[in-house]
């Protein structure tokens, strides 16, 4: 069992339990950052646009292909034979109904971003896209599918990427459900030093700013709601207000802990998104919307290919920076919080239930909200001739959602009751990105004090001010962008890592389920010790050899000579490089064959003082290998008594047998 991080707990009414390198350097450098931001706002604005700038044309390329890796390693591990493996112990069941585990994955992945996007970016795609004619019926077309691109299954794959490795680590490997445990297979103790907390403190930044993002999104849209319901006057004082209130609120819910708080409010934000949903599929243009529900998941499916490698290379854009890379970095950002509240609510599924989970459920329920509200924006501005409502979003997006409802019946019960919803989007991002940027600077304890939490819920609403302070939106975007970079680096390792631990699994599935194992031999007395001796003997090639010619061979004549005496010819024989096997005929049906092979292999190292490789050499030892006409069955057969090598080859025989019945039905 590998060493937990070191952590410092006192039993107090203030009890203290952090891992303190990751703990204080995350906590120095969001303080640095506040600080900067606050003294010089206008530098600090400066300075995250040509932040956001140099990543976009450096390394906008790296974030597509990287993107585009995640999502195919996701689902190479859920169709693959390691989809059955559970995330947990095998006798594990989930800790969470399907209803409540969809509600939490919904809350803590979109939430602020659909109700601030939904009927925004349709619009701007309609008035602005980057290659069709602008406001005509192709730049509609275009601009679902942007949209449905943007929030479809690549978020998700960035998310399970991270929540699959935490997952598997943590509640099957038993080790601290943090970043770092992804890289044990690569490094294994070392994950416990300085690389273990470096990459538990870039996760723990990353975690911040993508939070602090969607906070900044979700206050300038409340502002915006309260603006359009009571007049209030739009400002950033205003925003650093709500972020302050929704802090504390979000506190509150922290303290409460996953079960009681972020449950709660996650099922009630589920219960309001339906609720908008089904009033604007009925107040809407109904038969319209189920029209092009239908045609834009065609249109994302078609085009995902083409659209996941497009850079615009050839018609240079600045479209792309703004919108499909600022999605990517947003997403990298968000995937340690995302990906540790995933996996801290997936315990007990299996890899395959968690892919399929995490990738249809939540990317369906995204194209149900973006085509009904996306595209009944479309039809007020394209069919009704709406066209204030264009230029009420290319004025200030955050109005988007308030100016949409304005065309719909009951419109401020509906601007209410969205507000509300953006408020416990809110909360939930806030509370359970305090609950995993606590675990990750506490080494992964679940149950913490809850002072710490608060702490991490504050500095999250405090970053989130200084980024508005420091730009606005644009500020918000070129953080999420720039800070996401490392974390990239740090994800493409843990895919590589998880692939080699599940490799290792699935290897000793196939070993401890499909290998065969010594038979007893003759019993009596000491049989067992007999047994074991056979086992861990390193043989050497002359006594394979040796083996071959006084007990398969015979066995082998033995079987021959019973087959032939029942109408079947058999042959037996042996060539010049240690290989004999038995063959029986079948005429037109498949012949069967069972050979045994002399192989020689290398002794295991830790059997060994010298591993040099002439005395690695000169160590070799051999084995008695079974093989069919498909390949080696890898398993030994020296030592075995003749008795048990004539019921092997029997049953290899029954099983042959059957399968040519199988062809003939």
């Amino acid at each position: 069992m590998p060493d937990e991080p070191e952590t410092i707990e006192r039993k107090s009414p203030f009890r203290i339990k952090i891992n303190p390198p990751v703990f204080i350097a995350s906590a120095v450098l969001s303080l640095i950052l506040v600080v900067f931001a606050i003294i010089n706002p206008d530098y600090a604005e400066q300075l995250f646009g040509e932040a956001q700038a140099t990543v976009t044309e450096t390394a906008g390329w790296f974030y597509v292909m990287a993107v585009a890796g995640f999502l195919v390693f996701v689902i190479f591990l859920g169709v693959s034979r390691f989809g059955l493996i559970k995330l947990g112990p095998d006798h594990s069941t989930p800790d969470y109904s399907n209803l409540s585990w969809f509600a939490m994955l919904f809350s803590a992945g979109m939430g602020i971003g659909l109700m601030f996007f939904g009927v925004a970016e349709p619009i701007m795609h309609y008035t602005a896209p980057p290659v069709a004619v602008p406001e005509t019926a192709d730049a509609a077309r275009e601009a679902m599918r942007i949209t449905f691109f943007h929030w479809g299954v690549h978020p998700w794959a960035i998310y399970a990427v991270v929540a699959l490795s935490l997952a598997y680590f943590s509640f099957r490997h038993n080790l601290p459900l943090t970043i770092r445990s992804a890289f044990y297979p690569l490094i294994g103790e070392r994950i416990h030093g300085p690389i273990g907390h470096a990459v538990d403190t870039f996760a723990v930044l990353g975690t911040i700013f993508g939070v602090a993002t969607s906070l900044g999104f979700g206050a300038i849209q409340i502002n915006s709601g309260l603006n359009y319901l009571f007049d209030v006057e739009v400002h950033k004082n205003v925003q650093l207000t709500l972020i302050a209130v929704i802090t504390a609120i979000a506190t509150l819910s922290v303290a409460l802990g996953l079960d009681t708080g972020i449950r709660r409010i996650s099922e009630l934000n589920i219960i309001l998104a339906v609720s908008l949903l089904a009033f604007v599929l009925v107040a809407g243009p109904t038969i319209f919307l189920l029209q092009t529900l239908v045609q834009n998941t065609g249109n994302y499916l078609s085009g995902i290919f083409r659209e996941t490698f497009n850079l615009y290379a050839y018609e240079p854009t600045a479209w792309i920076g703004g919108w499909t890379l600022f999605y990517w970095g947003w997403w990298i950002a968000w995937a340690p919080f995302v990906g540790m509240f995933i996996a801290r609510v997936s315990r007990g599924r299996t890899i395959r239930e968690f892919v399929v989970g995490v990738l249809i459920v939540p990317v369906g329920f995204t194209f149900v909200w973006m085509t009904f509200f996306g595209d009944t924006a479309l039809h007020m501005v394209m069919m009704q001739g709406i066209t204030e409502l264009a230029e009420a979003v290319a004025e200030d997006e955050s109005k988007a959602l308030f100016a949409f409802f304005e065309h719909l019946p009951f419109t401020g019960v509906m601007s209410l009751v969205a507000t509300l919803l953006v408020v416990t989007f809110f909360v939930t991002s806030s509370d359970s990105g305090s609950l995993v940027v606590d675990m990750l600077t506490s080494g992964g304890e679940g149950e913490s004090p809850t002072w710490q939490r608060i702490f991490w819920a504050i500095v999250e609403g405090v970053v989130a001010s200084a980024l508005l302070l420091a730009g606005g939106l644009a500020s918000l975007q070129a953080a999420a962008i720039a800070s996401a970079l490392p974390f990239t680096i740090i994800m493409v390792f843990m895919c590589w890592g998880l692939y080699r631990a599940l490799s290792v699994e699935g290897t000793k599935k196939t070993a401890m389920t499909a290998g065969r194992l010594t038979p007893l031999g003759q019993g009596g007395p000491g049989a067992w010790k007999r047994r074991l001796e056979t086992i861990i003997r390193h043989p050497k090639r002359t006594e394979v050899e040796k083996f071959l010619d006084e007990v398969v061979e015979p066995a082998f004549e033995e079987v021959a000579e019973e087959l032939r005496n029942r109408g079947l010819e058999t042959i037996v024989a042996k060539d010049e490089n240690d290989r004999l096997w038995v063959e029986v005929r079948h005429g037109e049906d498949i012949d069967f064959y069972y050979s045994v092979h002399l192989r020689a292999y290398k002794p295991p190292a830790f059997a060994l003082d010298n591993t040099k490789p002439r005395r690695m050499e000169e160590l070799k030892y051999y084995r008695a290998e079974v093989f069919l006409h498909e390949g080696s069955l890898e398993y030994d057969i020296m030592g075995w008594a003749k008795e048990s090598i004539i019921n092997d080859v029997i049953d290899h025989y029954e099983r042959h047998l059957r399968f040519i019945d199988t062809l003939r039905d």
